[in-house]
């Protein structure tokens, strides 16, 4: 079948959407509205069984790189094992360990799609600051590797607006490991005012363990606690431990004890609509939450103390972020951007977060300027904000000619890329 007559994106031809981030890999079927998988950004990383290692010991010498097992998605990496190291393939927004990706996209065409990788064009999200390598090193990857029938890149920016219904758009996004705002233009990122901040979810983490380590709160979470009981609020807590391997790394305890406090983030910490006030936070409601060892308490004015070191930093609050982004633009698309400012991520889910942000852009905004922000309302659409997008995108008709065909790379190499995917 020639390339020419092919259309990918119809009803018979699923197209896939990946989506990488900090936190977990989002993938799917284009025209869905929600990602079949979530998987977890990191990989266990274990020896094999030393029962399997003794019978091979004769084969290992021709064979070395087969002493480790690979754990992937959140059932495989939660469970204790002796010696298994949790990595992960992502760094500074762009895939960096790709033998560790390979493994996850493994996992992804085996267990998430179950089917062949040569059925399904692939439509995959890049930050808007990924490099020259890395975008050619992915086309490589999907065509030589799992011979993909088409391929397209596109800036996780320029989704988010689309899943919000905008072509011109502010995308304020927060997740895991970085904060960015980066203006979007006509479907097209403006990268010289592109400005991010390393202050995100696994920030928010740190301040939270801080702070309850300093309450001299215990942090066990729920993989060392055989049984609790049922204790008065604050009292200390009664609890059986769970039996343990031996052997477990840091690195997973780091990973679980990270769940843990997301956990608590998620449930307690809030932002502040006005910059922090010990007597205003007062006078909101005190948060209940029990840990999982079964010790429990409110939270009161603390927990608007932690969350307010996304937005009060000088140079990298999210408002200054903003700001600063769309002062870097020209001054002709300055008010479309303050009209449509999209948030997205998913430490954006935080409660008042979009509602603080719209207060700290109207303080620095123009006095002329119409500022809209667009948050959507589903924890769903913003978690998988950039997911959604490419899944619109990718089944739309007019895109159906900008996939790169394998018969196109087989003829100019990866550098199609940079031609084809701005």
């Amino acid at each position: 079948m020639s390339a020419g007559g092919m259309l990918y994106g119809g009803d018979e031809i699923g197209a896939l959407v990946f989506d990488p981030g900090h936190h977990s890999l989002r993938v799917g079927y284009a025209q869905e509205d929600t990602p079949k998988a979530e998987i977890p950004a990191v990989v266990g990383v274990g020896p094999a069984d030393a029962a399997l290692n003794s019978d091979l010991e004769t084969k290992a010498d021709n064979n070395v790189a087969s002493t480790n097992k690979y754990y992937v998605d959140t059932t495989f990496v939660s469970v204790p094992r002796p010696n298994m190291e949790i990595q992960t393939y992502m760094k500074d927004g762009m895939v960096d360990n790709w033998d560790l990706f390979e493994k996850v996209l493994d996992y992804v065409y085996a267990k998430v799609v179950q089917s062949e990788s040569m059925y399904h064009p692939v439509l995959f999200s890049e930050a808007a600051w990924n490099v020259r390598n890395n975008r050619e090193r992915l086309t490589e990857l999907m065509f030589e590797k799992y011979s993909v029938p088409a391929f397209f890149l596109v800036k996780n920016a320029v989704l988010a607006a689309f899943a919000n219904g905008r072509a011109t758009a502010l995308v304020v996004d927060s997740g895991a490991t970085h904060t960015s705002a980066v203006p979007v233009h006509e479907g097209y990122v403006l990268s010289q005012a592109v400005v991010k901040s390393p202050l995100g979810g696994d920030y928010l983490s740190l301040q939270c363990r801080q702070y309850l380590e300093s309450q001299t709160i215990d942090l066990t979470p729920a993989y060392g606690i055989a049984a609790k009981d049922v204790i008065k609020e604050r009292d200390n807590a009664r609890f059986t431990p769970r039996q343990l391997p031996e052997k477990l790394t840091s690195s997973w305890q780091q990973y679980m004890l990270k769940g843990l406090l997301q956990d608590f983030q998620m449930s307690t910490v809030q932002v502040l609509e006005t910059p922090y006030d010990e007597r205003t936070a007062a006078q909101i409601p005190a948060v209940h939450y029990e840990f999982p060892n079964g010790y429990h308490q409110d939270f009161g004015p603390e927990r608007f103390k932690l969350a307010e070191s996304l937005f009060d930093h000088t140079m990298l609050g999210a408002g200054q972020l903003a700001s600063t982004s769309v002062g870097m633009c020209d001054a002709d698309v300055r008010l479309s951007l303050y009209g449509s400012v999209v948030v997205t991520g998913g430490n954006t889910l935080l409660p008042g977060f979009p509602e603080r942000l719209n207060r700290d852009l109207q303080h620095r905004a123009p006095s002329n300027t119409r500022l809209k922000m667009i948050s959507a309302n589903g924890s769903v659409e913003r978690r998988f904000g950039a997911w959604i997008g490419g899944s619109i995108l990718a089944s739309i008709g007019t895109f159906q000619q900008m996939w790169i065909s394998s018969q196109e790379y087989e003829e100019s190499g990866k550098s199609q890329v940079e031609r084809k995917c701005p």
